[in-house]
């Protein structure tokens, strides 16, 4: 008999936290960036960092003000496209502006949009891995984080599987009457990389009872 573990309460002070742990983590490193660096490609197809950047300040802007769109890859190049035109600073000022106010709005929605808070520290990694920048995937937050993926794995009902990281154990997923819980022996930046979609080596991982297509959840 398989035994599963209820989800955990929401703590609607975690998305806050987290995109506060990524304003102060991240903005440091993007002010000491020489300007090449911002014209870097990322692994989001199409986007330079700049371009990550202004999607993750233009999505935090949406959520403060209430103008929420269905954030599909083509509305979201529409707001990239729209920052182009923009000076570099404004758009570190919005991103800046972005992750104080759009934790507030986040967590007035009460779990609707935690996934939002997810997503923009996530983008955080791919801008570190970009610029090749320690902690890409595993930076301030970590903790959090997993608490994020864990419910949204729920939700998207994920193949239900035991995540073994270094000094930790994750559950993650969803129950399924038609197969037994998967198992994944990971690091900690190479659990999230598989989660978002992201380029894992092979040496970081070891999955079984699953496919690495099956765990994505963005």
């Amino acid at each position: 008999m398989t035994v599963i573990e209820p989800a955990p309460a929401r703590d609607p002070r975690r998305p806050a936290r987290l995109l506060q742990a990524e304003h102060d983590a991240l903005l440091p490193i993007l002010h000491r960036t020489p300007d090449p660096g911002f014209d870097r490609p990322t692994v989001c197809p199409g986007w330079s960092v700049r371009d990550v950047l202004a999607h993750c300040a233009a999505a935090l802007s949406r959520v403060t003000a209430g103008n929420l769109h269905a954030f599909t890859p083509a509305l979201n190049e529409i707001d990239v496209a729209e920052r182009r035109a923009w000076p570099l600073e404004d758009i570190l000022s919005e991103l800046a502006a972005g992750y104080l106010e759009g934790g507030k709005a986040i967590t007035a929605a009460g779990g609707k949009l935690d996934v939002l808070a997810l997503g923009e520290w996530l983008h955080g990694g791919d801008v570190r891995d970009a610029l090749g920048e320690p902690l890409a995937y595993a930076s301030d937050g970590y903790g959090d984080a997993c608490a994020l993926l864990a419910d949204r794995t729920r939700r998207k009902a994920t193949p239900l599987l035991t995540a073994y990281l270094p000094g930790s154990t994750l559950t993650l997923g969803a129950p399924r009457q038609d197969r037994a819980p998967a198992t994944l022996h990971a690091s900690r930046p190479a659990l999230m990389r598989l989660f978002a979609g992201r380029p894992a080596g092979t040496s970081d991982y070891q999955l079984t009872g699953a496919t690495t297509a099956e765990l994505v959840v963005f």
